[in-house]
């Protein structure tokens, strides 16, 4: 009898010490979908992440917009903290100016503002949304982003509204213009856009090239089409990269043999200006 007492026991104590476990979704075991079309333009694809497992009524998503796909316009009873985890989009707020947000910004909505989110119109964006219910309802859809209001010129600067008596973070201030928007951003602002969101904003953010390799090859390209009035900002970014003078000279020493040798002698001299600093 002890021994099916000791028994029972050690049971309710291994049944007590698994229900104390963590409940964890494995990567690559949620399967993501369309998202539904009534409350969207575009193609978006929606990951659940978690439900609002009670007590808790916070829930989250990974939601991901091809390049020109949006949201509705819309409000949260909670408001909403949106992650933006790849590529570059846009947000809005009802009455406010469109804005830039990347990857890496945190977006804080406050409860009851009208506002929408997407993709630009030519970059996708993923970003993870945190929002929590009020009455079993997280979220009440309105009218569709129109064309004309998708359209509009956004802000360059990202401008993210902070929690209610939170620390500013460092993104809370607007960035400076750009080296694009300074050089022509007044006379083509489409080019400083998609200079600033398409090349800087995605393709030198790319994971599978390191800065400094993109850098490599960026001042390779210029050097061999004699393009020496973009090098010297390019050659002071290799720098800011990682790359060293000693390989700057090498590779413009190697590219003598291969882009000419006037091209060559012609971006050592900008080499060694940009490097004196």
């Amino acid at each position: 009898m002890k021994l099916l007492t000791a028994a029972a026991l050690l049971l309710t104590l291994l049944g007590t010490a698994n229900a104390q476990n963590p409940s964890i979704s494995r990567g690559g075991t949620r399967a993501a979908q369309l998202a539904p079309a009534e409350n969207f333009t575009g193609t978006v694809h929606l990951e659940p992440l978690f439900p609002a497992n009670a007590p808790s009524r916070v829930s989250g998503g990974s939601v991901s917009f091809d390049p020109g796909a949006r949201s509705k316009w819309h409000t949260h009873p909670l408001g909403q903290t949106l992650i933006v985890t790849e590529g570059t989009g846009l947000t809005q707020s009802w009455g406010g100016a469109i804005q830039v947000i990347r990857k890496g910004d945190i977006v804080w909505t406050p409860p009851g503002q009208k506002h929408w989110h997407g993709a630009t119109a030519t970059t996708a964006m993923t970003h993870t949304a945190i929002t929590e219910a009020s009455g079993g309802r997280s979220v009440d859809w309105l009218e569709r982003v129109s064309d004309e209001q998708y359209n509009q010129q956004p802000k360059t600067t990202v401008a993210v509204t902070a929690r209610p008596g939170a620390t500013p973070m460092a993104n809370d201030t607007p960035k400076p213009p750009s080296s694009a928007q300074k050089l022509f951003g007044d006379y083509s602002p489409k080019l400083a856009e998609v200079t600033d969101e398409v090349l800087f904003g995605d393709i030198w953010e790319r994971p599978q090239l390191a800065k400094r390799d993109r850098s490599l090859i960026t001042v390779a390209s210029l050097v061999t089409g004699g393009n020496t009035e973009q090098l010297k900002s390019h050659l002071a970014l290799a720098k800011t990269n990682g790359v060293t003078e000693e390989e700057i000279v090498e590779v413009l020493t190697h590219l003598a043999f291969y882009a000419g040798w006037p091209k060559a002698i012609s971006a050592m001299m900008v080499a060694k200006e940009v490097f004196k600093k």
